[in-house]
């Protein structure tokens, strides 16, 4: 697969290669009060190389065809200006952004966040450090339209407008995460946010270039493991960080040189935690149980480490690397009921799989049958890209990744059920101009090997396929910019089936089976066509204000969980049946053959105001999908013995039983982030959102997080940061069957930073008092919420240094 684009890039080579030098372009960049800016980045379009300007806001760079030059500095809008070869004298002018403004890579067209049609949140610098949690969930959380699933503080995945798991797509430059997180919300997302440059969450028409699984969004976590800019010297960063609220420490660090355009890369965390406190809470687990008056979750531990090795070369025009990451955790599952395995040779190869993994048997603090995830991925990614000058095509870029992820989970010291995933994956972008349309034509290769094995594996082996071919277009009429987006995508699911009460019409490999093979297991093959389609456009009506408008249509095959689970899910303590099931007779029999593929329509409105001192990004929706897949209590229970019945006659030990289904669903609401300068040293941010959802024939859909309204104020003093943040969630009662309100809470927290120099070195000493009053509170959208409420408060003291 990829010889042909090696071939052809080599080619490509030989046939742009770059004239002798003809001219340098020169200058200086000011602010609007004619202050010089340094450290404002200057590219020549087509290349690798990029300078900065000094501390009098000069530059110099040599060109060799007609050009365009490229100025961003972060928190200034861009600038772009068309160049010739002739030596010349440029004097450039950057305004001040009220909205941070950053590149978002994910884009797929290097485009900033304000210039983008589709809503984009991005956190990065030293803000995305002071927010760094274990998981990302809890790291996004606070960003307007996005929540939290939080199975605990060591298993929490990004919500985004209302939509979860399958429906939002994580990637790692711009590659699947390819873990298990998807599956279960006890299954942790394999991403560190402590080590990344940049978390993007994207929404929209330019999720189509990831697949049908991003019909929620996209949330990409960008670092640089494999360097993409010439760097001539070394830099480097290391943190520790305490927290009080779970005894927690965590290490972090990275180093990054280059000589020659060659460069090395290299970072590292680990982080050590135990159970987390609470605000004394109530918790009576069944009816004739006495009440228990609590202030710790327990089994909440976490003991995890990271390392990532990374090299590239960078030339004029090539860039190619490779990097290697290894992820060892072991972390709580809180809210778990026991299931015993007393099975000798399962305790033998529980031992011998913990030797293996080279850690110890138990963790001190918790029981025996204390049960905890232990999640282990290692991950490969390689990058090949060239840059064209002056030509059609402007960049070719090939990335590939190949992932092997295991989660297991263990009871004691008994090895229970083992969750693991091979992945490899490609992609190719070419990105072009052709007339004054500008572009990226892409093909995506993706495959799968997920399988689960154990007494409590309820997901079958699958094999899942994807190949697909996308387009994003751009023109740009005056002041306004017009989007053209498009994916075709064949998707194909392979699985084999252990159900005596299969139907047998759907086995078409039967004839070359044995009956009493027929009987216990199916061959079953699931593929699907999934087209989708975004028109949108964004006028800049006035310097520095915008509106945008974008429609979208997608479409989605079910992933496994959702169209094949049949058994018991360990960690929610429920039993799971998927789309292909139906119940009759106190049994699951498998029918599927009649499963429909999901498919949005979105519209989405967008105002935006980002100069002067008082900026607004102001976003509504509305998401209507048919046939949308969600899990729903069946009213029934499940005793082995007894099969599927009434819940009113079931014992207290037995388990519910959920399962999916679909039904033509709506989604709509905001998101508001308001930013105002009061001074040069007092800045006042608000923000708040909501979601509702519901079925169209009026039932809301279950866990749909509560709206959030918040501000917060910051005060910069000489060497001193502060700020003061309060976050309210309202009470939660839009609620479906067998669910229960959710009381309001807010959360307030402080935090002090001290920027203070040594040598050639700069450094952060902070301070950050998190939920200041100790406020209850309870997560709606979590499978937990009465067992695992959020953290009591926290004094998380830390210092951080760049070198």
């Amino acid at each position: 697969m990829f010889k042909p684009t090696v071939l052809s890039l080599s080619v490509c080579s030989i046939l742009a290669s770059s004239p002798a030098l003809a001219g340098v372009i020169s200058g200086v960049v000011v602010d609007e009060n004619n202050k010089p800016l340094r450290d404002v980045v200057v590219h020549y379009h087509g290349k690798k190389q990029s300078i900065r300007t000094d501390a009098n806001g000069n530059f110099a760079i040599n060109v060799d065809q007609s050009g365009q030059l490229h100025f961003t500095k972060e928190n200034y809008i861009d600038k772009r200006m068309d160049v010739g070869t002739t030596d010349a004298e440029l004097n450039i002018i950057l305004r001040q952004s009220a909205i941070e403004n950053v590149v978002v890579y994910a884009s797929g067209l290097d485009k900033n966040n304000l210039d983008m049609v589709s809503p984009v949140s991005v956190l990065g610098g030293d803000d995305l450090r002071d927010r760094a949690q274990p998981t990302l969930g809890e790291t996004l959380k606070g960003l307007p339209g996005i929540n939290a699933s939080y199975f605990g503080p060591v298993s929490s995945s990004p919500i985004i407008r209302g939509l979860d798991g399958p429906r939002v797509k994580i990637t790692q430059n711009g590659l699947d995460s390819a873990d298990a997180s998807r599956v279960g919300p006890d299954h942790a997302v394999s991403t560190e946010s402590i080590a990344a440059e940049q978390i993007e969450v994207l929404r929209g028409p330019a999720t189509l270039l990831y697949g049908s699984g991003a019909i929620g969004g996209v949330v990409n976590v960008v670092d640089n493991r494999i360097p993409t800019d010439v760097i001539d010297q070394y830099q480097g960063a290391g943190e520790y960080s305490h927290d009080t609220v779970s005894n927690t420490n965590t290490y972090a660090g990275r180093f990054t040189a280059g000589h020659k355009g060659f460069n090395v890369h290299v970072d590292g965390t680990d982080r050590v935690g135990h159970d987390y406190e609470t605000p004394t809470f109530t918790f009576q687990e069944h009816e004739e149980d006495e009440p228990e008056q609590l202030n710790k979750v327990d089994n909440t531990f976490i003991d995890s480490a990271t390392v990532n090795f990374g090299t590239s070369y960078v030339a004029q025009h090539w860039t190619v690397g490779l990097s290697f990451g290894t992820i060892e955790s072991d972390y709580g599952i809180p809210a778990h009921s026991e299931h015993g395995h007393g099975d000798e040779h399962g305790h033998e190869e529980a031992v011998g799989h913990e030797e293996e993994m080279g850690h110890e048997d138990e963790h001190p603090e918790h029981g025996e049958e204390s049960v905890f995830a232990r999640m282990e991925q290692d991950r490969w990614q390689a990058l090949a890209s060239y840059s064209f000058h002056d030509s059609l095509l402007e960049t070719l870029t090939l990335r590939a990744g190949y992932t092997d992820y295991t989660h297991a989970e263990i009871e004691g010291d008994e090895l229970g059920t083992v969750f693991s995933n091979t992945a490899r994956e490609a992609r190719l972008n070419a990105k072009h101009r052709v007339g004054q349309w500008h572009g990226t034509l892409g093909y995506h290769y993706s495959d799968s090997e997920y399988r689960a094995d154990g007494e409590e594996a309820f997901t079958p082996a699958t094999n899942t396929q994807v190949h697909a071919f996308y387009l994003l277009e751009e023109r740009e009429f005056g002041d306004f910019t017009l989007e053209l987006g498009a994916r075709f995508e064949d998707y194909k699911l392979d699985s084999v089936i252990t159900d005596a009460h299969a139907d047998e019409h759907l086995d078409e490999h039967a004839d070359e089976m044995h009956d009493e093979e027929v009987s216990e297991a199916i061959l079953y093959d699931y593929s699907q066509t999934n087209l989708s389609a975004s028109i949108g456009g964004i006028w800049q009506y006035q310097e520095g204000h915008s509106v945008a408008l974008s429609v979208s249509h997608s479409e989605r095959a079910p992933l496994t969980a959702e169209l094949l689970a049949n058994g018991v899910h360990i960690a929610t303590g429920t039993y799971e049946l998927g789309l292909g099931y139906h119940i009759e007779d106190g049994e699951a029999h498998f029918e599927g053959d009649n499963v429909q593929q999901e498919k949005a329509t979105n519209i989405d409105l967008s105002l935006r105001k980002f100069v002067g001192d008082f900026g607004y990004n102001f976003s509504i929706f509305y998401n209507e999908v048919d046939d949308f897949y969600y899990q729903q209590n069946t009213g029934l229970a499940y005793e082995h013995d007894l099969g599927f019945i009434s819940q009113s006659v079931a014992d207290e030990d037995a388990m519910d039983v959920y399962q999916y289904v679909s039904a033509d669903a709506k989604l709509y609401g905001f998101e508001l982030d308001v930013h105002y300068a009061l001074t040069e040293s007092w800045l006042l941010k608000g923000f708040a959102d909501s979601v509702t959802a519901k079925l169209k024939d009026g039932r809301y859909l279950p866990r749909i997080p509560a709206a959030k309204v918040g501000g917060q104020l910051s005060y910069a003093l000489n060497d001193w940061d502060f700020a003061l943040e309060a976050t309210h969630y309202l009470k939660q009662d839009d609620i479906s069957s067998f669910e229960s309100d959710t009381a309001s809470y807010t959360l307030v927290d402080f935090k002090v930073n001290y920027n203070f120099a040594f040598g050639h070195s700069d450094g952060v000493a902070y301070l950050q008092a998190q939920n200041l009053t100790d406020e209850l509170g309870f997560v709606h959208s979590s499978f937990i919420k009465e067992q695992a409420p959020l953290p009591g408060r926290n004094l998380r003291l830390g210092v951080r240094v760049y070198f």
